[in-house]
């Protein structure tokens, strides 16, 4: 027997019907620029590899909630491994079904603490176990004084529970990165941001670093060059000197 539109079942809106995030207005500008940092270096650093996907305030759905309309969770920014870096031809996901992600749950979750304290600690720590996140970072610069927490806490899941680890940076094998905080200049003033970093814990740099460090070698390797040949021309000067025809050496 044939089913109803109207049966859930069938009628259920897809990746790009749904609402993308929450609207909640954010009151931290490190809440939308940071992820998108963490956005940028990857996309440096795995910019060959075509499996995965880091999403931006942007919703998680489930099949319930996408009958729903309402997202499970709006991470501030989350990392899934083993989806397709690109899903639609020329543009962006609008939002992340669980349900068309082969069931990819997020391997990483990034929470931002603002002014306005948006359950990080107790009601979003039990989503995202509930989810099944391995990693759930909450990043709190500015609060946690007022929260009683760490400035970086990573939780990972443990027999369905978060155990906690302050440890800064702090690698993480199963997904080829680690994470921690760094200080440095960024948009002319010195501050503190996330970054990505390598086995060794050496950070990844922001792409204009990157630009800038590849400027620097280029400039390093024409010094090198121009140093090699005044010494050459130099060498053949004194063959000269002696009487001797630089060619014939």
């Amino acid at each position: 027997m044939n089913r109803p539109i109207s049966d859930p079942e069938i009628w259920l809106p897809g990746a790009e019907e749904l609402p993308c995030s929450d609207d909640t207005p954010v009151d931290n500008e490190t809440q939308n620029t940071l992820p998108n940092w963490l956005l940028a270096i990857l996309e440096e650093v795995w910019q060959t590899r075509q499996d995965w996907f880091f999403g931006v305030d942007m919703g998680i759905y489930d099949r319930e909630a996408q009958r729903r309309g309402i997202p499970i969770a709006v991470p501030d920014g989350f990392l899934s491994l083993g989806v397709p870096r690109h899903k639609r031809e020329g543009k962006g996901r609008l939002s992340y079904v669980l349900q068309e992600e082969n069931n990819q749950v997020p391997a990483l979750t990034l929470e931002i603490v603002s002014k306005t304290y948006g359950q990080e600690y107790d009601q979003k720590l039990q989503d995202y176990a509930q989810l099944g996140v391995p990693h759930y970072l909450i990043y709190n610069p500015e609060y946690y004084q007022r929260d009683r927490h760490q400035p970086f806490g990573l939780y990972t899941l443990v027999n369905g529970r978060y155990q906690l680890t302050t440890q800064d940076p702090v690698w993480l094998p199963e997904l080829d990165l680690g994470i921690g905080r760094v200080q440095g200049e960024l948009g002319g003033i010195q501050r503190e941001w996330l970054a990505w970093h390598d086995a060794s814990g050496t950070p990844y740099p922001l792409p204009h670093q990157m630009i800038r460090q590849l400027q620097t070698e280029l400039a390093q390797e024409r010094q090198e060059k121009l140093q090699l040949m005044a010494e050459k021309l130099e060498l053949m000067e004194k063959l000269r000197q002696l009487g001797i025809d630089p060619n014939d050496v």
